[in-house]
């Protein structure tokens, strides 16, 4: 099941859910994604049960809301403070028919010859993907922001004017909400651009922080349940309506150095990400990017990501904010 929000006509909210490749329908008196997977999450039933009890109605055009700009993030926050974008890096093993070689490269690198990147490449190479009972090696781990950094699939993603660089990053995201009770339910998987300054990041790891501080898109649908083991999808910058740049990206379980559970653990693990009521959208890495075959954006570029088990394809104009003057004041 694809589950989205769209803005209608008169400008309420619908909740739409579809099969691939099927026509949505509107759910019945859903407020919003939010409401149903909170409803869903303090009652002890699935998703899909509380959609079913309250019915599908009418059909409704996600390709035409998508082009006339109504297409909504597939789920938001009724305060977008408790809305929570992070990210884990690392984690993807490039593609299959590199794996082996990979692995023997950083396996028998002397360890003080390993960059800090390659020690945690390495570690999750060795201890990412526990066995059942067991705790595994955590990530690299990362914040981006709140519900005001996520930018509705056709928004712009907006770098800003002190950026060196506004760059895609293809990934499925996780897809959260913690129940009154505390405990972290997964909606499912989206895909996402986890938009960032690639250019900042080279010039020091110590810079990562600053790097991830940006906007993010995420949709247009979530995929409802667990991640195939084997996600292929595209990634592309169109410039003035032609593709620049474009390559095919890997992830889930069978292309990653560690499990989707190691991952949700050691986010999870802390008090702080399990406030009830809290949404978390939790990006997990990628391996391919434009920014490492010498593609520098420009104002007006499109990135569009797709892969196709989950929904119709995320697309972000690029714009660069203008310079603004900041003034600390004394109270």
């Amino acid at each position: 099941m694809l589950i989205s929000q769209v803005r209608k006509q008169d400008g309420s909210v619908a909740v739409a859910v579809r099969a691939p490749g099927e026509v949505a329908r509107v759910v019945k008196g859903a407020e919003s994604v939010y409401a149903l997977a909170m409803e869903a999450a303090n009652d002890g039933k699935s998703l899909k049960a509380v959609i079913d009890a309250k019915g599908l109605g009418e059909t409704i055009d996600l390709e035409e809301a998508y082009a006339e700009g109504r297409m909504l993030a597939p789920i938001t926050h009724p305060d977008p403070a408790h809305l929570h974008l992070t990210g884990t890096g690392l984690t993807h093993l490039g593609s299959a028919a590199t794996r082996d070689a990979m692995h023997k490269k950083t396996t028998e690198a002397a360890e003080e010859t390993l960059t800090d990147s390659m020690k945690m490449f390495r570690m999750g190479l060795e201890g990412g993907k526990p066995k059942p009972g067991e705790k595994g090696v955590q990530p690299e781990w990362f914040y981006k922001g709140n519900g005001v950094a996520a930018v509705a699939p056709g928004q712009p993603l907006t770098s800003p004017a002190f950026a060196e660089d506004g760059g895609e990053e293809p990934e499925m995201a996780g897809i959260y909400v913690i129940s009154d009770r505390g405990v972290p339910y997964r909606l499912g998987f989206a895909v996402a651009n986890e938009f960032s300054d690639h250019k900042t990041e080279r010039v020091n790891y110590l810079w990562l922080a600053h790097s991830k501080l940006r906007q993010a898109s995420f949709g247009p649908e979530i995929r409802i349940g667990a991640a195939p083991e084997d996600i292929r999808g595209t990634s592309r910058i169109l410039r003035s309506g032609e593709v620049l740049w474009e390559k095919p990206f890997l992830s889930g379980e069978a292309n990653m150095s560690h499990s989707f559970a190691n991952l949700e653990y050691h986010h999870f693990k802390y008090g702080l990400f399990r406030v009830p009521g809290d949404v978390h959208v939790h990006m997990f890495g990628t391996a391919t990017l434009s920014f490492g075959d010498g593609i520098r954006t420009e104002e007006g570029d499109v990135f569009e990501i797709e892969a196709g088990e989950f929904g119709l394809p995320l697309r972000n104009p690029l714009t660069i904010a203008a310079e603004e003057e900041i003034v600390i004041r004394q109270l």
